[in-house]
């Protein structure tokens, strides 16, 4: 008679030892234990598969210690820390920040990536006529949130309970496509987020020729130049206003023009930045600090006119909101632009987490924005 599968394949595969807290492991079989001759319980031997022996062999020569905790794998199949393959190495961690310089990645028309100082020595004095960074991408919150509980320990707390992802490592990693987050921007002017996002899925509906198909990846964002082919009407199909569509389009023309790009957008100043912006129709200063924050991640931006900000700082002084609301008029009905720059200007370099957590002081929610 011809041996049993598993006979067959136990006789290819040689017999491994096994961590002794496994000598002590019970099976069943048909409702009873099985021994071996030796009295040691053992489990019904099952037909190894490719998983089970990669798994025994990376255990071959380990010493046996306490079980590890195990993570769910993308699969739903539990293994230990351990055997869980690195699909992609982990982001640089080392890479110099700089609070007036674009601490994001940015994606160019090209597809391909760049950042401000990609090493130590690229941010070199001698190189940039700047001081040389203090922060990486690996410490800038840490960092900054030392700075701001030392300044103020009054945000311990809100500090505590929020964690700022923009600025983390994982954060910092991230892809920004500068024309993208731009015309984002001008799609949810004056419309709620839901309206927000129904308007550039069909406004990247106009460009089906250039987006993945049915993969489940990310739809390929147009470029400039695919933007400028359409006109007004054929934009305004999207969902668009008369004036948004005109905004777009010009936005299209100064990135394919030149006037704007990735490469100027990167390592300008903070006010360069708003001076290149500003001169943009439909972006107006709010805009410029927005986008600065979410998508050029500087770190020492503070926006005065964005009525949040200025709600939680009133709170965060110990303002009462709600009189100040019945009472106030114009548009510093909560404090003053002077007395909101008085406050964060001991903040700096990082007035950019300052404002962040004066909108989690008052809860308000800046998803559209981010």
């Amino acid at each position: 008679m011809a041996p049993r599968r598993s006979t067959r394949i136990r006789e290819q595969v040689p017999d491994l030892p096994k961590p002794a807290s496994s000598l002590a492991q019970v099976s069943k079989s048909k409702g009873k234990k099985q021994s071996n001759p030796n009295g040691i319980v053992k489990k019904k031997a099952k037909s190894p598969t490719k998983s089970n022996i990669n798994a025994q062999t990376t255990q071959e020569f380990a010493v046996p210690t306490t079980p590890k905790k195990k993570d769910p794998t993308e699969d739903g199949v539990s293994m230990s820390r351990d055997t869980i393959p690195r699909l992609t190495p982990p982001p640089r961690l080392d890479r110099p920040v700089d609070p007036h310089r674009t601490n994001a990645t940015l994606m160019t028309p090209r597809g391909s990536s760049v950042v401000a100082y990609p090493s130590v020595e690229d941010a070199s004095p001698s190189k940039t006529a700047l001081p040389r960074p203090t922060a990486t991408t690996g410490n800038l919150l840490e960092k900054a949130l030392e700075h701001l509980i030392a300044t103020d320990p009054r945000l311990k707390p809100v500090i505590e309970k929020h964690h700022c992802r923009i600025f983390s490592p994982e954060g910092l990693a991230e892809r920004v496509d500068p024309f993208e987050s731009l015309i984002s921007s001008v799609i949810s002017q004056q419309v709620s987020g839901a309206a927000a996002e129904s308007i550039k899925n069909k406004f990247l509906d106009l460009f089906e020729n250039t987006t993945a198909a049915g993969d489940g990846k990310k739809r390929r964002f147009p470029t400039p130049a695919e933007v400028m082919q359409h006109d007004l009407p054929t934009l305004r199909t999207a969902g668009l206003s008369q004036r948004k569509a005109e905004y777009i389009q010009g936005l299209a023309e100064k990135f394919a023009g030149g006037e704007l790009s990735t490469e100027k957008l990167l390592k300008a100043t903070d006010d360069e930045v708003m001076e290149m912006l500003i001169a943009v129709r439909g972006l107006g200063r709010w805009s410029v600090e927005m986008f600065s924050c979410f998508a050029l991640k500087r770190t020492d931006v503070f926006s005065t006119g964005d009525l949040g900000v200025q709600r939680g700082c009133a709170a965060f002084v110990g303002r009462d909101i709600n009189k100040l609301k019945a009472n106030g008029k114009g548009k510093f009905k909560y404090m003053t632009e002077n007395e909101m720059l008085e406050l964060a200007e001991k903040f700096r370099p990082y007035r950019t987490l300052f404002m962040w957590y004066m909108w989690r002081v008052e809860d308000v929610n800046i998803a559209v924005l981010n």
